[in-house]
């Protein structure tokens, strides 16, 4: 499961959804979405329809999922993966910042790992909150990747991470793609802000140790991760950054394999899930 917190492999979350999401993460969001027969529940970052499937399969009856994502491909996608498992589900593409919906459409809305993409977030929590009916359930879950924890036993393993963390930051500014990475904690205020109550924020760990010598596997998709990464650079800075984290992941694996079962590696974030409900009083 190291993939789903590797900090060698990337700087987020992002695109990790399949990895961490787990019957227990179903359960809950089917609990504090409490749909009931007849109700109407839109999916803000649908991706390819992980969550619709995961819903579907716990048969609540005469329930109408709907969800939409920003990337068509990646609507297109869920739409043959529901259809697979005989599922309907009303899907399209559109920006969470700018629902393609009246307000008060839905009974229940729900988000996940969708807000540390966007660069006005308290924009899609608006929207959010707006087509949301009153006294509806809101369900926004986002990690807070600017606390990932990543420990090694080796001086070389902290000058990996150290040295991914500068790539990545690196690469993220000049393709201008600069978001808030910790926005996890922050969700609750956004959504007070935005007329809705906050019920309860619960917590997810995502966590990884590994103790002894990593298999070769291990090291193969971290290399070959920076290779790709080398190849998407924008320019000879980040070019020159991404050799130098290379040389750095491979000096962290030299020293591993000598070390063998010494080896100890600890990484760590967590996943801020937000439940609120929308107030039913007026002006909102």
């Amino acid at each position: 499961m190291i993939e789903t917190v590797d900090a060698l492999l990337s700087p987020t979350l992002k695109h990790l959804r399949e990895h961490w999401w787990t019957d227990e993460f179903t359960e809950f969001l089917v609990e504090t979405l409490r749909p009931r027969p007849g109700n109407r529940i839109l999916d803000v970052g649908c991706g390819e329809g992980l969550a619709e499937v995961a819903i579907g399969r716990r048969q609540v009856s005469q329930v109408r999922l709907y969800g939409i994502d920003l990337v068509p491909a990646k609507v297109a996608e869920a739409r043959r993966s529901c259809e697979a498992h005989n599922q309907r589900v009303g899907l399209c593409a559109g920006d969470a910042g700018h629902l393609p919906f009246r307000s008060d459409a839905f009974d229940s809305t729900f988000c996940v790992a969708v807000l540390q993409y966007v660069s006005a977030p308290a924009e899609a929590v608006a929207e959010i909150a707006r087509v949301t009916t009153r006294g509806g359930r809101i369900v926004v879950v986002e990690p807070d990747n600017a606390a990932r924890y990543a420990y090694s036993s080796l001086p070389s393993g902290q000058r990996a991470f150290a040295s991914a963390a500068s790539f990545f930051n690196a690469l993220a500014a000049a393709r201008h793609d600069v978001t808030d990475s910790s926005i996890g904690p922050k969700v609750p205020t956004l959504l007070v802000g935005c007329g809705v109550e906050v019920l309860d924020v619960r917590l997810f760990p995502i966590s990884h140790v590994q103790l002894g010598r990593p298999d070769d596997a291990l090291w193969t998709t971290r290399l070959e991760r920076v290779d790709a990464l080398f190849d998407m650079s924008p320019d000879n800075d980040v070019r020159a950054l991404a050799v130098a984290y290379r040389e750095a992941v491979e000096a962290y694996r030299h020293e591993a394999e000598a070390l063998g079962d010494g080896f100890v590696e600890i990484q760590h974030t967590t996943l801020f899930a937000t439940v609120g409900q929308k107030l039913a009083g007026p002006g909102l």
